[in-house]
C-alpha cells in the first residue's frame, strides 16, 4: 500500500486510482496531465508501478494473467481513524422517529415436528412451503438502547399473523456498526479498537465518491466464533462514517447476513435507510429461510449536545423513563385488511408476491367450504387424539378473551432435563397462566413439577400473584409446594460437640422430614426502588413414625411465622405502560432483608428467629461481558423446642434457578446436606461471563460455544471455615455445562458438573 504509515491523502488516492487503470488496460500507462507538468509527481508515479510489479501484482492484489486476488492489508493509520471515530458515531444519535415498511417471504425448504418447538412460531399449513409477511411500524429509539416498535398495519400469507414472530427481527434492526457489541451484546463489532486482535482488515478496494475516497474493507474473523462477523464495510474518508456494510454471522441456530445502506442526508447519515436481512435457520433436518427488506422514513433525529450525557439523566420526573417507552402493538387500531394495507404500502408487490396473496385466499375460501362438512365420529376421534399427539410433543399457547392464556412447554420434551453431579438426572415442566383485567390488573399462576430420576423424588408447587395496584406493584402472592427432606436441629447439638478434624456426614443419625411449605404474602413499593413484603410462611414436617424415630423425636413438627422482607434498589429506572409500572434497571445493587419470627399457633410448633441479609447485581462491561455477583449471610437465633434450620435464600434447590444459565449463583459440589448444618452462614457468589477466554482458538470443532464462564464462591459456616468452590462453563445454543472443584479448608474434596439443556429457553 502506498504510504501505508500516515493517512493517505487526495493525491495519493489519485494516484493509487491511476495505477489501478494503469493494470487494467495491461501496462498502457495513461498519465494525467498533472503528471506530465510536474517531474516529481511522474518520478513517484513511475515508483509505484515498480513496486507494484517487484511486489508480485498491482495494489489491489489483482494476480496478472490468473484473476486471483491478493488483498493487502490496511493501513494502521486508516483502522487508527476508523477506531478513533467509531465510539463518537455510536453515540451520537440521541433518539428518532420513523416510519418502518417490512417485507418478509418465508421459505419451507425441509420441516419436521422439531419446528413445533420454536417459540411464537407461526402456525405453518400443511403443504405450504412459501409465505409472506408485511408490517407497516412506528419505530421510535432513544439512546441507551430504548426501542418502541408500535405496528400500525399488518398483512400475511399465515393462518394467524397476530400470533408469532418466526424471528426476532428487534435485534437486527438496532444493528448500530459504531457500538462495542451489536445486537443485544450478543456479537463483537469489528469497530472496536480492544477486539480488533479477533480480525483481520483488508483493503479490498478505493473509490472516488463526491469528492472524497471510499475505502472497501473486508473484515474476516482470526477463528471460527458465534461472537464474530465476516464480510465488507464502506467507509468515507471525508468524517470515518460506514456508507454500506454487507456483513453476515452464524449466531445460535439462525445464520444471518446483514446488507444495510445508510443514510445520505446530513441527519441520516449515521442510521441505515434500506436493510435487507437474511436469516436460515437448520437445525435436526429442518430448514427455514426468511429474506426482510425493510425501510426506514426518518421523521426526526435528534442528536446530543457536545457534553450531554448519554445514560438517562435525571430530571424533574425522576427515573421515569416513559416517554421512550410505549405499547408495542394497538391491537385494537391495527390495520389488517388487503385493500387497507394496500392503500398505505410504499413500494408495489412483484408479480410473485402477488401470487401468494391470491393462493392464500383461495385456500381460505377452500377452508370455510370444509368446514360447513358435518365431522364423522370417526374425524372426531382422529381430532382428539390429533390434539392430545400436539400437546406431547409441541409447545402451545392458548389465548382466550374471556378466562386469559396459558402457555406451556411440550409435555414430552428432552431439552427440559438436566444433569448435575450432586443430583444427578432431573426433568421439570412449567406451565403459566396469564389473566389480564381492567385497568391492568393481572392474575400469574405458574405450576411447576419436577422429577429426580437419582433419588426417585417428585417435586412440585406453584406461585401466584395477583396485581391489584399495577402502578405501586400492589400485590398478593401465594407460593405452595413441597420441599427439600431435611433433618431437624438435633444435628446441630450433635455437630457443635463434634471436632472439625473428627467431622463426618456419615457418622450422624439423620431422621430425614417431608416438607410441605405454603408462604402468603402482600408486597407493594412504597417509593421508587424500595418494595415491601409481609406476610406468613408456614410448613409441614413429617416423617414415618417408628419406636426409633419416636424416641429421638416426634414424627410432625409445624411452624407459623409472620414474615417481613426489603428490597432497596436504588437509581431504578421506569416507565409507565398506562397505569402499569415496568421497572427497567439500575446501575446500583439490590440491597435486601428478610425476617421472621416462628410463635406458638399450630399445633407441633415452635418459637425461633430467622434473618437473612444480602447485596446482588450483574453489571455489564464492554465487549459483550458481564460480571454478577452475589454476598450474603443468614442466622436462626432464639430458638425453643426442636427447630429446622431453612434458609430461604440458601438452599440445595430442587428446581434449580440460577442467574444466566441454571448454573451460577450457587454451589454444584457442596453436599446438599450442609445447607442445614449451621445456625449461620457468610457466602459469596461471582459469574464472570465473556465471548473469548480459553476455548477460542482451540479448533473449529469449538466455533458453536457462544460464552464462556467463570464461577467462584466461598462459604463460612462451622466446620466449613472456608469452603472454595471454583469452575469453568461455557455456553451453546443447545445446552450449557461446567465442572467445578470444591476446595474444604484447604484440601480439594470434591469435583463435579452440570450440563442443562438450553435449546429455546433463552
Amino acid at each position: 500500500m502506498l504510504l501505508s504509515t500516515k493517512i493517505l491523502t487526495k493525491f495519493e488516492i489519485y494516484l493509487f486510482l491511476s495505477l489501478k487503470n494503469v493494470f487494467k488496460k495491461g501496462f498502457v500507462i495513461y498519465l494525467p496531465s498533472i503528471m506530465r507538468q510536474n517531474k516529481l509527481v511522474h518520478i513517484l508515479f513511475l515508483w509505484a508501478v515498480l513496486t507494484g510489479l517487484l511486489s508480485g501484482g498491482p495494489l489491489r492484489g489483482e494476480t496478472a494473467g490468473t484473476g486471483e486476488r491478493r488483498m493487502r492489508s490496511v493501513p494502521d493509520s486508516i483502522l487508527d481513524c476508523l477506531f478513533d471515530a467509531a465510539p463518537a458515531h455510536a453515540f451520537r444519535v440521541k433518539s428518532y422517529k420513523s416510519e418502518l415498511y417490512l417485507k418478509g417471504h418465508f421459505k419451507v425448504h425441509k420441516q419436521n415436528r422439531i419446528v413445533r418447538y420454536l417459540p411464537s412460531m407461526f402456525r405453518l399449513e400443511k403443504g405450504i412451503d412459501d409465505y409472506l409477511y408485511e408490517s407497516v411500524s412506528d419505530f421510535h429509539y432513544t439512546a441507551p438502547e430504548i426501542i418502541d416498535r408500535k405496528v400500525r398495519a399488518l398483512s400475511s400469507t399465515f393462518p394467524n399473523a397476530r400470533r408469532g414472530e418466526i424471528f426476532d427481527i428487534i435485534d437486527y434492526m438496532r444493528f448500530n456498526i459504531y457500538a462495542p457489541s451489536l445486537m443485544g451484546d450478543r456479537l463483537v463489532s469489528p469497530l472496536n479498537r480492544e477486539t480488533r486482535m479477533h480480525y483481520r482488515y483488508l483493503l479490498e478496494d478505493v473509490t472516488w465518491y463526491l469528492g472524497g475516497a471510499v475505502y472497501k474493507i473486508r473484515i474476516e474473523p482470526r477463528y471460527r466464533s458465534t461472537q464474530l462477523l465476516e464480510g465488507a464495510i464502506w467507509v468515507s474518508s471525508d468524517d470515518w462514517t460506514i456508507r454500506h456494510l454487507d456483513l453476515s454471522g452464524h449466531y445460535g441456530l439462525i445464520e444471518f447476513h446483514v446488507d444495510m445502506q445508510m443514510g445520505k442526508t446530513e441527519e441520516t447519515r449515521l442510521l441505515p435507510s434500506v436493510i435487507n436481512l437474511d436469516l436460515n435457520f437448520k437445525f435436526l433436518r429442518n430448514h427455514l429461510e426468511m429474506n426482510y427488506t425493510g425501510w426506514m422514513n426518518y421523521s426526526e433525529v435528534v442528536f446530543f449536545r457536545p457534553g450531554e450525557t448519554v445514560a438517562p439523566r435525571k430530571e424533574r420526573s425522576g427515573y421515569d423513563l416513559t416517554g421512550s417507552y410505549t405499547l408495542m402493538c394497538d391491537t385494537s387500531r391495527l390495520i389488517s385488511g388487503r385493500d387497507s394495507f394496500a392503500r398505505i404500502r410504499p413500494i408495489p408487490l412483484t408479480e410473485r408476491e402477488d401470487s401468494l396473496y391470491r393462493m392464500f385466499d383461495r385456500r381460505r375460501q377452500l377452508r370455510a367450504a370444509d368446514t360447513l362438512e358435518l365431522e364423522t365420529p370417526r374425524k372426531k376421534n382422529l381430532v382428539f387424539w390429533g390434539q392430545i399427539g400436539d400437546a406431547l410433543m409441541s409447545s402451545y399457547n392458548l389465548d382466550l378473551s374471556k378466562v386469559g392464556s396459558v402457555s406451556c412447554s411440550p409435555l414430552i420434551n428432552p431439552l427440559l432435563i438436566s444433569y448435575s453431579h450432586r443430583n444427578g438426572i432431573s426433568y421439570r415442566q412449567v406451565f403459566k397462566y396469564n389473566k389480564l383485567f381492567h385497568n391492568s390488573r393481572l392474575l400469574r399462576i405458574a405450576p411447576q413439577i419436577g422429577y429426580n430420576f437419582t433419588k426417585k423424588e417428585l417435586y412440585a408447587k406453584v406461585d401466584m400473584e395477583y396485581v391489584y395496584n399495577p402502578r405501586k406493584h400492589g400485590g398478593l402472592e401465594l407460593h405452595a409446594g413441597n420441599g427439600n427432606r431435611i433433618y431437624s436441629s438435633v444435628v446441630l447439638d450433635q455437630l457443635e460437640q463434634m471436632p472439625d478434624s473428627a467431622f463426618s456426614f456419615d457418622g450422624l443419625e439423620l431422621d430425614y422430614f417431608k416438607d410441605i411449605y405454603l408462604d402468603v404474602s402482600h408486597n407493594i413499593e412504597i417509593v421508587n426502588g424500595l418494595r415491601l413484603w409481609t406476610g406468613l410462611s408456614m410448613h409441614w414436617r413429617y416423617t414415618k413414625s417408628t419406636p426409633e424415630v419416636e424416641a429421638r423425636v416426634r414424627s410432625r413438627y409445624n411452624s407459623f411465622a409472620p414474615r417481613i422482607r426489603v428490597e432497596w434498589t436504588p437509581g431504578m429506572y421506569y416507565y409507565m405502560n398506562g397505569p402499569r409500572k415496568i421497572n427497567v434497571g439500575s446501575r446500583y445493587p439490590t440491597f435486601m432483608v428478610d425476617y421472621e419470627r416462628g410463635i406458638r399457633l399450630l399445633k407441633n410448633s415452635g418459637t425461633y428467629e430467622r434473618i437473612e441479609l444480602s447485596v446482588e447485581q450483574k453489571v455489564k462491561l464492554r465487549n459483550v461481558r458481564s460480571l454478577s455477583y452475589h454476598i450474603g449471610g443468614g442466622m436462626f437465633t432464639n430458638q425453643s423446642d426442636m427447630y429446622f434450620v431453612d434458609y430461604a435464600h440458601f438452599s440445595n434447590l430442587n428446581l434449580p434457578q440460577g442467574w444466566n444459565d441454571d448454573i451460577g449463583g450457587t454451589f454444584q459440589t457442596l453436599d446438599g446436606r450442609w445447607y442445614n448444618a449451621s445456625s449461620h452462614y457468610i457466602r459469596g457468589n461471582m459469574t464472570y461471563e465473556a465471548p473469548f477466554l480459553i476455548l477460542y482458538p482451540v479448533g473449529k470443532l469449538l466455533s458453536f460455544i457462544q460464552k464462556e464462564r467463570i464461577y467462584a464462591g466461598v462459604l463460612f459456616m462451622p466446620h466449613l471455615n472456608p469452603y472454595v468452590e471454583l469452575g469453568y462453563g461455557f455456553a451453546t445454543h443447545i445446552f450449557d455445562a461446567g465442572i467445578f472443584v470444591g476446595n474444604e479448608k484447604g484440601k480439594f474434596t470434591s469435583v463435579g458438573c452440570k450440563f442443562t439443556f438450553e435449546l429455546f429457553n433463552k
